[in-house]
This record gives C-alpha cells, structure tokens and sequence, in this order.
C-alpha cells in the first residue's frame, strides 16, 4: 500500500509573493515542510507538486539540490495536478499538504493518516470540523475518490483547490474527520502575509535551535509564555484564498473539461 504525501507549491503568491522561498532558520520554508512530513511515520514518499509556471523554476531547482521528489503540472488546474503526480508516483492514498505550513507536525499527519485508513473512508481530514490550528491541516484520500473527484468537478473552486468536491458530495464519498480535544481552530499557523512570516520567524527563532523536530505541544507551550506572538496575525481570516475562488466560482470551460475527461 503506497501512502504518497503531495506537497503544492509555487512560488506565485498575491499576498506574499515567493513565500515557500523565504529564509526561515537557515532553510526555505519549502525545505521545513518537506522535512517535517518526511517524518510522518506513515508516509512512503514527499512528492513537491508545482506548476510548469517559469517562476516556480526555482522551485524545480531547489528539489533538484535537496534531491526532493518532484512533479511539475497545471497551474490553475491543481486537482489535475494532484492526480497525475498520484499517477506517476503510483499512489494508493494521497495525504495533501500545502507549503505555506512550515510548522506542521508529523504526528498529526500520522494521526489522520492513521484514522483514514481505519476508518475505510474515501477522505478523512482535520479540516470539516476546524478545531486545529491553521497551518496544521492534513487531508488524506483514496486515488479512487481523486479520480472521481478529477473526471467529475466542473468548478473553478473545485479544481483550484483539489478536495471541495469530496466533501461537498457526502453521499458519493466516505468522509471522516479528526478533531481536537481543544478547540484551537481560532489559532493561525500559516504562511500567507507578511504577519505570518513575522510570527514563524519568532517561533523558529525560539524553537527551531534546541529542538528542530518542534511540535504542536511545543508551539502552543511557546504562545502562553509570550502571548503577543499569537497576537501578531490572529487578524487574519482563515482560509482566504478558498473564499475569494468561491467569490468568483464559474464552471471550467466545456472545451476544458472534455480534455480533462479523455
């Protein structure tokens, strides 16, 4: 059984652009996301999905030096993306994550991959019922629910942003969902703005030296110490960029989706 984690990135950002690029303790931030899901004990292979995009040239070149995995796809079209690397790579499940979430823990990852699995189900996240910090979300597939999800979902949304139609279609799929014992949903540990470049900055400063493999626990005992941290881009709406696609959904072209379809 091939458990395969797909990593998306690109280095095109309106809000923060080339922020899986930037100097985070002496590494790209693309390199910490890499590292921490390698850890993930249930994770066979880290696959760097990107697009054929000129400017995520540099992206191509960095998992050539560090020896990352890599599958280079459409740029708009993530989901295609995600199913031709779940194809090259041979995939029996997929555990998506994206790299603006250099601080993800590797036993959260562990822990849906885990459920996933028992649970039998088509999806499983920890993203349906929001009780993680942002920036610790883990989504885990069958290749058989991408395949549907990539012949099927017509929306630009859904095909921006690679899973909407599994979890809006519970009747088709299986859907699960892994929560917290406290509810931290409040809590923003993604990259997205110059705030949140600022408050990893500090997190890393802090951590990253003693303890490079740093945790959820060590994160969260981190912030009661020094609450003005936390304050530095709790401001921020979650899930920005999925709210603006679905302010502008409209189905693909038809021309595009008989293509996607052969």
């Amino acid at each position: 059984m091939s458990i395969i984690a797909i990593v998306q990135a690109r280095v095109g950002s309106s809000r923060l652009p080339g922020k899986v690029l930037l100097p985070l303790a002496g590494k790209k931030v693309l390199e910490h996301v890499v590292q921490r899901v390698r850890r993930a004990r249930r994770v066979v292979k880290v696959v760097v999905a990107t697009t054929i995009a000129e400017e995520d040239l540099k992206i191509v070149g960095l998992c050539a030096e560090k020896k990352i995995r890599l599958y280079v796809g459409s740029e708009e079209d993530v989901l295609d993306r995600y199913y031709q690397a779940a194809r090259l790579f041979r995939a029996d499940h997929i555990v998506r994550i994206t790299a603006d979430c250099p601080a993800i823990d590797p036993q959260i990852i562990d822990r849906v991959v885990s459920y996933h699995l028992k649970s039998q189900s088509d999806y499983t996240s920890n993203t349906m019922s929001e009780t993680f910090p942002d920036g610790q979300d883990v989504e885990v597939f069958t290749v058989a629910a991408l395949s549907r999800a990539w012949k099927e979902a017509i929306l630009v949304s859904q095909r921006e942003h690679v899973t909407p139609y599994m979890k809006e279609n519970p009747k088709l799929f299986k859907l699960k969902n892994v929560s917290h014992r406290e509810n931290l949903g409040k809590m923003r540990w993604t990259l997205d703005q110059a705030e949140d470049y600022r408050f990893f900055r500090k997190i890393f400063n802090a951590l990253y030296k003693t303890k490079k493999n740093f945790g959820m626990n060590d994160i969260l005992r981190f912030l009661r110490n020094h609450p003005e941290v936390e304050k530095m881009n709790s401001h921020i709406d979650r899930n920005v960029g999925y709210k603006k696609s679905l302010r502008r959904d409209h189905p693909v072209k038809s021309e595009k989706r008989d293509k996607i379809a052969r």
